[in-house]
């Protein structure tokens, strides 16, 4: 199983990313996918997540109203569109796939989790 997260980079306070995270070697439609991130001198945390059809989401508190998470079974690939960055979004942010995981399930514990990415780096300059 691979996940390859895509799409960090430098970008300014205000601006927007999307991060792509493209899996193979998994059942990715019946997978809850999930996004998290480990900002420098931190633990990871949780950012969003999508439900294996896509029906559900859920985000953390500090992202709701300016990320959005999506997928496309057919490309086997979750996007995170990320606006409104602001520094302390800045962090590796993470891909993860829940395998088999119930429909409409949208785990926030990592340690659910059976499979994770490489991380991609999103540094937000002020």
């Amino acid at each position: 199983v691979q996940l390859q997260a895509s799409g960090g980079g430098l970008v300014q306070t205000g601006g927007s990313l999307r991060l792509s995270c493209a899996a193979s070697g998994l059942t990715f439609s019946t997978s809850a996918m999930g996004w998290f991130r480990r900002a420098p001198g931190k633990e990871r945390e949780f950012v969003s997540v999508i439900s294996w059809s896509g029906s559900r989401t859920d985000y953390a508190d500090s992202v709701k109203g300016r990320f959005t998470i999506s997928r496309d079974n057919a490309k086997n690939t979750v996007y995170l569109q990320m606006t409104s960055l602001k520094p302390e979004d800045t962090a590796v942010y993470y891909c993860a796939a829940d395998y088999g995981a119930g429909y409409g399930y949208t785990p926030r514990k990592s340690s659910v989790y059976d499979y994770w990415g490489q991380g991609t780096l999103v540094t937000v300059s002020s």
